[in-house]
């Protein structure tokens, strides 16, 4: 009697060309294991190559340079002052000057050829129109190298002054800590009568008084002491 195994099991007929029973399953591993080794290569290649490829990053922002104020030139504070000149003696015009209103100028002295800061006054005397509402005088104190001011704040020259006397405007000498009064004329030797008179303080005469002429409404500084 026969095995079972060899019972059941028919007989597979032979087709010519054909691989045998078992050999065929492993004649079609082979190659999709070889297409599968030469995927796995070809990606692993793809990999290193991307790897090997220079990583391009993007410029760090341009930095702006810190700016630098750079400070604009001073000025020249006598550059906006009046220069009176010979031939050109203007130094303001009277509708400019309202009562004890001020004004800084430059005087070209004649025989030194100095440019003499110096300041105008409109004194509450007479009227706009004529010479003497108006007094010009040098900043520069006489016989020293003081720079005289006009001093319009009453408290300063009752404090840095101790002049308490005031009623109005003054002019004074810092160093000395005179004071002359723009309203008051003073006389020196040889019958001389100036303006600016001494009402405190140790200086020998008044500020060097500058002459002043009303032209067409232009106040003009012609001469100085």
């Amino acid at each position: 009697m026969a095995a079972p195994s060899q019972r059941f099991k028919p007989d597979v007929p032979q087709i010519p060309g054909l691989p045998e029973q078992g050999a065929g399953s492993q004649a079609g591993f082979r190659p999709m294991r070889f297409i599968g080794f030469a995927a796995s290569l070809i990606f692993g290649l793809l990999v290193v190559r991307w790897l090997m490829l220079p990583t391009t990053r993007p410029a760090p922002p341009a930095t702006t340079p810190p700016q630098i104020e750079v400070p604009a030139p001073a000025s020249d504070p006598n550059a906006a002052m009046p220069l009176a000149t010979p031939s050109e003696p203007q130094i303001a015009s009277v509708d400019e000057m309202a009562l004890w209103a001020a004004k800084d100028f430059l005087y070209k002295n004649r025989v030194s050829g100095e440019d003499v800061p110096a300041l105008l006054i409109r004194l509450p005397t007479g009227t706009v129109g004529q010479s003497g509402s108006y007094w010009a005088f040098s900043l520069n104190a006489p016989f020293d190298n003081c720079h005289l001011e006009y001093v319009q704040d009453l408290h300063k020259l009752r404090e840095d002054y101790g002049f308490r006397a005031a009623k109005h405007p003054m002019v004074g000498n810092p160093c000395s800590r005179t004071v002359y009064d723009p309203l008051k004329l003073m006389k020196l030797p040889g019958d001389i009568w100036v303006r600016g008179a001494i009402v405190q303080g140790s200086d020998s005469r008044p500020p060097l008084g500058i002459e002043v002429e009303i032209r067409d409404r232009q106040i003009l500084a012609a001469r100085m002491e």
